[in-house]
């Protein structure tokens, strides 16, 4: 810690209010280049972002620095001058024993003296959170400190990483994670990636990331069997059945009952004294089909008379026609490795990174699934972390964190859409999952298209630079009244710069979050070397077959 150094007077307070305070910067420090030395560091006084304290008598309130402008008046002789304003965000007190307490008690009263935050103030504030070394980057307004959060918050609690894009979520999301597993070497993450952004293959088809090879765990959705039959019954509905269709109750009725009885069957093989249409069993995918086909065809007294159900199944059965002839889905509807009950352990120590090989991270890359089954597997992925610790009794020691990149695409804020089930899901994970070790980390672009459930039950919050009005309101709405103010600076941010809001933080703050190394493969395009110095010819025919195969590379 740097010597203790007198604390810089540089301004008085002018305005008290609830939600906030203004203070007039003295002459001294209203130049037009008003620099202070606070310890080693020279700074602009009272600029946006930084930190002071307003004293008076016993009271020490910390306020942010989040609004400048200058007022001007004539003095006596008519010579016009400007008196230069802030407006301050108080966000906690620190008491007589150098301790910062988060929240603001005692209000001191115009004329109360604002001085500059140094290091020791700051250390005071940061002190407890420094104790877990869980650092993810540096003060905006003081360089040479180094921020730590509080995982038991962050990760207990569930986060959101909210930013447009180009704003450094990705770069943002590496770094967390590269940061978390320095400081907690027995990290469990679950991620799910859906651009390969985080994993991917080289043009010579060896997976590269942006982590550790000794920490990651990749899976390609397209080429790791993910079984059917280890689906919910609302999750095989969302798949099979159009809830618009007419017959949609009769459908869903009807495979309830096939489902009974196919998984009695199967319990009965195995030794299974009970089951529920939900038990992750295996059943035949082809028998159900060739049942609803016998229902949908029936007719009795030799032909004369049709069955209770005939014609009641048409629909459904094109869809899972459909469904079935769709290479796309051949991981999910065809298994051939995982088509057994007794193959469940092996998917699910896979997941969770106790497989062949132990990893921190495992990267379920989802980049070649189609696009209208991503929320279903998406769903999966996450119910199967859920019940993994719902049924482990060392769930205590052993949580897991489930990372959903672009969760606006599978948990949408509309109501009663094509994947309502699956949304269902992962809220429930949101409200109830921290009580049995499952927490969630959602990254997206657009808040506003988020689901309300998923951002009410985040304690913590990243937000990178964000200039749509829509989502700045929806975020101003997320955080504490007092410190809605402090969303205004979004606009401003840099790329991988962020406001960091919520328990995890001491107090809200504005960090450079650390440049990730390795960092992730950046989705933008290069127009400008891919014009100038890009391929002037192209394999058509190539592309055509791909296309047509549903391969991409």
């Amino acid at each position: 810690m740097s010597e203790q150094q007198a604390p810089i007077h540089i301004g008085y307070l002018s305005e008290v209010r609830g939600d906030g305070m203004d203070a007039r910067i003295a002459d001294e420090h209203a130049s037009e280049l008003p620099i202070i030395k606070v310890g080693n560091e020279e700074i602009l006084a009272g600029h946006i972002g930084s930190y002071v304290v307003i004293r008076q008598a016993n009271i020490g309130v910390l306020a942010l620095v989040f609004k400048i402008w200058e007022k001007d008046r004539y003095d006596g002789n008519g010579v016009r001058k400007s008196d230069r304003f802030i407006s301050l965000i108080p966000v906690g007190e620190i008491q007589d024993d150098g301790l910062f307490v988060r929240g603001v008690r005692h209000y001191p009263t115009p004329g109360a003296k604002v001085y500059a935050v140094g290091l020791d103030e700051i250390n005071a504030i940061f002190s407890k959170y420094r104790s877990y070394q869980f650092f993810i980057g540096q003060l905006s307004a003081h360089k040479d400190y180094h921020l730590s959060l509080d995982p038991r918050a962050l990760f207990g609690r569930h986060f959101a990483i909210l930013g447009q894009s180009g704003s450094g979520k990705s770069w943002t999301v590496t770094s967390l994670i590269q940061n978390t597993i320095r400081a907690m070497p027995r990290t469990h993450l679950i991620m799910l990636d859906l651009h390969g952004e985080y994993c991917w293959k080289d043009e010579n088809g060896v997976v590269q990331s942006a982590f550790a090879e000794n920490q990651i765990n990749y899976i390609d959705a397209m080429e790791m069997e993910m079984p059917y039959w280890m689906m919910t019954y609302a999750e095989l509905v969302d798949l099979f059945i159009d809830r618009d269709d007419k017959g949609a109750t009769i459908q869903m009725s009807y495979m309830r009952e096939i489902l009974q009885q196919l998984k009695r069957k199967e319990a009965k093989r195995i030794g299974l004294p009970t089951v529920s249409i939900d038990t992750p069993i295996y059943f035949s995918l082809a028998e159900m089909y060739m049942q609803f086909k016998a229902a949908n065809e029936e007719r009795k007294d030799f032909g004369k008379s049709q069955g209770a159900l005939f014609g009641m199944f048409d629909e459904f059965l094109i869809r899972m026609q459909s469904r079935f002839n769709d290479v796309r889905y051949d991981f999910l509807l065809k298994p051939k490795r995982r088509n057994n009950s007794e193959s469940m352990a092996e998917l699910l120590g896979e997941f969770v990174g106790l497989g062949h090989k132990k990893a921190n991270i495992t990267v379920v890359d989802l980049s070649s699934v189609p696009t209208d089954v991503r929320p279903a597997v998406s769903a999966q992925v996450g119910r199967l972390a859920y019940e993994f610790n719902y049924w482990n009794p060392h769930r205590r020691e052993f949580p897991i964190t489930l990372i959903c990149e672009e969760a606006h695409a599978y948990i949408p804020r509309e109501k009663g859409g094509q994947f309502d089930g699956t949304k269902r899901m992962m809220e429930r994970i949101a409200k109830e999952g921290r009580k049995y070790g499952v927490s969630i980390g959602v990254v997206s672009q657009r808040p506003t298209e988020l689901s309300e459930t998923m951002l009410a039950q985040c304690s913590s919050f990243i937000c990178l630079r964000t200039t749509n009005p829509d989502d700045q309101a929806y975020i101003r709405g997320l955080v504490p009244e007092a410190e809605g103010d402090l969303t205004d600076i979004l606009t401003s941010l840099g790329r991988g710069e962020a406001l960091v809001v919520g328990e995890a933080a001491p107090l809200p703050t504005r960090v450079q979050i650390y440049r990730p190394n390795p960092e992730p493969k950046s989705n933008d395009v290069d127009y400008f070397t891919g014009w100038r110095e890009g391929k002037a010819d192209l394999d058509v025919a190539d592309i055509v077959n791909l296309w047509r195969t549903q391969t991409r590379k």
